[in-house]
């Protein structure tokens, strides 16, 4: 499993890369635009073919679901630890996914056909978390492409019954690493947007998962 993270500012052609990413089997893209407000959010999903749509997770701006056919939602870890700090402490994920559904004003059948997945750096909390979403991303794994000084810590998560999915330092050559520590997939933003090739890289990761 590849999950793309988009990059914090816009890159040279990114549109037109991504929708060459989709085409080439990308399923799991996370729309993480810190700097974009709602409408611009808007503009950067009207520049994409609808069809693509139902690939696409949002970090931000959950509502954006009510209007596009997105395929889920992301909880940073900020956003994860404040909307659970209003809920019990042993809310399981049905009861999290009624809860939140009432936020943004949508049905609780309708939140269950999106994936619903957040972001951790520590594993224990992953671990003892009570909600167990679709998929969790744990960072940084290996020293971070995209993010200076974000050293790697090397987790290994095969006691963790959970699907969790490596982040930090993903490049072509060290995929079956992850593997060994206990992750699912892998999370990538630097080791596909920093390269000359994005797309021949993304490839060539994709053809470790078939």
């Amino acid at each position: 499993m590849i999950v793309l993270i988009a990059p914090e500012y816009n890159v040279t052609n990114e549109i037109d890369i991504l929708q060459q990413l989709f085409k080439n089997g990308l399923q799991y893209f996370h729309l993480r635009k810190p700097y974009m407000n709602y409408e611009q959010h808007c503009d950067y999903l009207n520049q994409i073919d609808s069809k693509y749509h139902n690939y696409i997770v949002t970090h931000r701006f959950h509502e954006l679901l009510k209007n596009y056919n997105l395929k889920g939602i992301h909880f940073q870890e900020a956003k994860r630890r404040q909307v659970l700090n209003t809920m019990p402490s042993s809310i399981n994920k049905k009861q999290f996914i009624a809860q939140y559904a009432k936020l943004l004003n949508v049905t609780c059948g309708f939140l269950e056909t999106k994936t619903i997945s957040s972001s951790f750096h520590e594993p224990d909390e992953l671990e003892n978390c009570s909600v167990i979403f679709n998929y969790h991303l744990l960072s940084p794994v290996f020293s971070s492409i995209s993010k200076q000084g974000y050293s790697g810590r090397g987790f290994n998560v095969n006691n963790i019954n959970k699907k969790v999915i490596g982040m930090g330092g993903v490049t072509a050559s060290n995929l079956a690493e992850f593997y060994k520590l206990g992750f699912k997939g892998v999370g990538v933003l630097g080791g596909i947007w920093q390269s000359n090739t994005p797309v021949e890289v993304f490839k060539t990761m994709k053809c470790h998962f078939n």
